[in-house]
C-alpha cells in the first residue's frame, strides 16, 4: 500500500510540473517527442509515361515546410496541385507527363538543404517494381536507376530505422529509463532484449494491417510509461523498489508492445515497398536496434565518465535525472491527451 501512494504521489508532482508547462506558456526542448519528421515523395506509374504523383511535407500547426519537387528532363503537369491536410502534413497530389524512362533522370526535393528533416523518395512501376531512395538536406536529390534493387531498399529502411530511434526522444527516455532502473549489466541486457522483442512484434503486426491501434492514444500512453519507469526510479533510490525495479524486463517486455505501435506509426507514413516488404521492415527494425544499441552504449559510458569524476555523487543528483524525465513525459502525456 505504501508502494502504490509512494508512486501517487510522484505522479501527482509529475502532473503538476508538466500542467504548469503545459499550460503557463513555457517550452521545452523539444517540446514534442517527433519534431523531426520524413517528407514523403511518391510517383506511381500509371501509363508508359503518365505518373500520379504524391507529395507530403510536415507542417507544425499551421506552418509547413517549404519544400517542392524538381524532376530533370522535360515533363508536364496535366493536372492542377491539390493539397490538402491530414495527420499534421500537408499532402498535394497532381498526375505528371515524362516522356521517355525515368531512368537516368535526377529527382530533387527543392529546400530540403536549409532542413533537419530528411524525404523518401519512392517510384512504382506498372509491372509492380519499385525504387525508393532516401534523401537528405546533405543530399536532396537522386538519380533514378534503370531497376530497383533489394540492396537499396535495405540501405534506405535500415537508414530511417536508425534516424527515427535517435530523432524519437520518447522512445530513447524510455530507454534511458531502462538503464537508470536496471542494476548491473545483466539485468540491463535482459530489460534491452526484452524491450526488443517486444516491439519488433507489434511494429511488425501493426505495419502489415494485423492489428489497428489508434495512434494517438498509443502517443500519450507511451509517455506515461516513461511517467511510471520514472517513478520506479525514484522508489527504488529510496529503498521502495517495486516489481519494475526488481525485474525491469517485465516493464520492458509490457511497455515495449506499445513502443512498437509507435515504430509502426512513423513507419506507415512512408509505407512499405511492393515486392520488398519483408525486406524494408527487417532492415527498418535493424536499424531501429542499431541506433538503440548506440544510445545505451553512449549512456554508459557517460555514466562511467561521470563516475570517475564525480565522487562521491550527491544524493539529489541520484534523484534528479528520473524526476527530470518523468516531468517532461508528464508534459507529453498533457499535451497528447488534449489533442485528442
Amino acid at each position: 500500500m505504501m508502494a502504490i501512494l509512494g508512486l501517487a504521489r510522484s505522479i501527482v508532482a509529475y502532473v503538476g510540473i508538466g500542467a504548469f508547462a503545459a499550460f503557463s506558456g513555457v517550452t521545452w526542448a523539444p517540446a514534442t517527442a517527433h519534431e523531426v519528421r520524413p517528407a514523403y515523395l511518391e510517383l506511381k506509374q500509371q501509363a508508359d509515361d503518365i505518373f500520379d504523383v504524391l507529395f507530403k511535407t510536415p507542417m507544425q500547426g499551421e506552418l509547413r515546410l517549404a519544400l517542392s519537387v524538381s524532376i530533370s528532363g522535360v515533363s508536364q503537369a496535366l493536372t492542377p496541385v491539390l493539397s490538402r491536410v491530414a495527420n499534421d502534413a500537408m499532402i498535394q497530389t497532381w498526375t505528371l507527363q515524362a516522356p521517355g524512362s525515368l531512368a537516368g533522370r535526377d529527382v530533387r526535393v527543392v529546400g530540403l538543404d536549409r532542413t533537419l528533416s530528411d524525404a523518401l523518395l519512392r517510384i512504382e512501376y506498372l509491372d509492380g517494381q519499385a525504387w525508393t531512395q532516401r534523401l537528405t538536406p546533405a543530399s536532396p536529390g537522386a538519380t533514378i536507376p534503370a531497376a530497383a534493387t533489394g540492396f537499396s531498399v535495405a540501405w534506405t529502411y535500415g537508414g530511417l530505422g536508425v534516424e527515427h530511434i535517435l530523432t524519437g526522444f520518447d522512445h530513447l527516455l524510455f530507454v534511458l529509463g531502462l538503464c537508470l532502473l536496471s542494476r548491473g549489466l545483466r539485468q540491463l541486457f535482459f530489460a534491452v532484449t526484452a524491450f526488443t522483442m517486444a516491439h519488433s512484434v507489434t511494429l511488425a503486426a501493426a505495419t502489415l494491417g494485423l492489428v489497428h491501434v489508434p495512434q494517438r492514444a498509443v502517443e500519450a500512453v507511451i509517455a506515461l510509461s516513461i511517467v511510471f519507469v520514472a517513478a520506479e526510479i525514484i522508489h527504488a533510490r529510496h529503498g521502495k523498489a517495486g516489481l519494475a525495479a526488481r525485474a525491469p524486463w517485465l516493464a520492458a517486455f509490457a511497455f515495449g508492445l506499445l513502443h512498437g505501435f509507435g515504430f509502426a506509426g512513423a513507419l506507415s507514413e512512408v509505407g512499405l515497398p511492393q515486392g520488398y516488404i519483408p525486406t524494408a521492415l527487417f532492415f527498418f527494425n535493424l536499424g531501429v536496434e542499431a541506433g538503440q544499441m548506440a544510445f545505451v552504449a553512449a549512456v554508459l559510458a557517460a555514466s562511467a565518465v561521470l563516475r570517475r569524476l564525480w565522487r562521491p555523487i550527491p544524493a539529489w543528483a541520484r534523484v534528479a535525472p528520473p524526476y527530470l524525465i518523468g516531468s517532461l513525459a508528464m508534459f507529453w502525456v498533457i499535451q497528447r491527451v488534449s489533442q485528442f
